[in-house]
């Protein structure tokens, strides 16, 4: 229960619609599932702590312009626009801003993860709706399908995968198939199919079985953010700041296999709770050379 003068957190739709498949339809709102938690940066002219802030100015006239007086324009020729208003384009597609109707069921492994963009959860947004979401929801999830369909939403029409996590339906929006690049035109080198030796390959597949393990999120941590922290934290106080470690030289293909074997070792002793990965230790005996020439002749001359 709540303690005295405290109140519960309320959630906050950011779409409210339905969700549609065959004849069923079910009431939902739409709830944003995850945060960003990188540090919030403000920009300032050097030298000074004077901030820089961006305004909205006519180009015409250089007058700033209020946010509640400026509309969508598309530009139809040379220096031609045709203004768009939001009943403008909510008319073009009536219902479609409140109807999610799903077109097919897939399987979760048939979609390339490049596709996927941003997460939401989905929850009932009535009462009555409880039991049809709790059995589309279980239903989903018994037969290991996931729910395909479409929604306008904020303007845009997204692509969306909906699928059972638990409890709750977790919806996905994806890309469109236009909206993915291919790779082949892209990029200016993507490596066929060389020769390895049948050693080479036997190898890199012990590495990954030797790394493979079960997918716990709570294990990973956005150590780079925390560094950020503690570096304006130092900063804050005139304190020294840790340097990070380089990142390591590209394998030479001469020492590839040498190379696969270390990690293959360093790999199993790490499950086995044994030694540092080789590549981990070679940087610190490299890193800390220095020191001990140094203090070699000091501990001659005390003995």
């Amino acid at each position: 229960m709540l303690g005295p003068g405290k109140s519960a957190r309320v959630a906050r739709s950011i779409w409210s619609g339905v969700i549609s498949f065959g004849l069923v339809s079910v009431p939902v709102g739409l709830y944003t599932a995850t945060s960003e938690h990188e540090p919030t940066f403000h920009q300032f002219q050097e030298g000074t702590t004077d901030r820089i802030r961006y305004k909205r100015i006519n180009e015409r006239t250089g007058r700033e312009v209020d946010f509640d007086k400026i509309v969508r324009g598309a530009e139809v020729g040379d220096d031609s626009y045709v203004m768009l208003s939001d009943e403008d384009l909510a008319s073009v597609a009536p219902g479609r801003s409140r109807l999610l109707e799903v077109e097919r069921f897939v399987a979760l492994d048939e979609i390339d993860p490049i596709y996927f963009n941003k997460a939401y959860y989905l929850a009932p947004s009535d009462e009555t709706a409880t039991k049809t979401y709790a059995l589309l929801r279980d239903a989903m999830g018994q037969s290991q399908r996931v729910a395909i369909g479409s929604f306008v939403m904020h303007g845009k029409e997204h692509l969306a995968a909906i699928r059972a996590s638990g409890q709750v339906l977790v919806l996905s929006t994806l890309f469109f198939g236009d909206e993915v690049r291919d790779a082949k035109k892209e990029l200016d080198s993507v490596p066929g199919k060389p020769s390895f030796k049948g050693q080479e390959m036997k190898m890199a597949t012990q590495l990954i079985e030797s790394m493979t393990g079960p997918w716990n999120p709570s294990q990973y941590r956005d150590s780079y953010t925390d560094r950020v922290n503690k570096l304006i934290k130092a900063k804050s106080k005139d304190a020294s700041v840790t340097l990070a470690q380089e990142a390591p030289e590209p394998t030479n293909v001469t020492d590839l296999m040498e190379a696969l074997r270390a990690s293959v070792d360093a790999a199993k002793a790490g499950k086995r709770g044994g030694k540092k990965p080789a590549a981990a230790k070679k940087a610190s005996v490299t890193k800390a050379a220095p020191k001990r020439k140094k203090a070699a002749p000091q501990r001659k001359k005390a003995s």
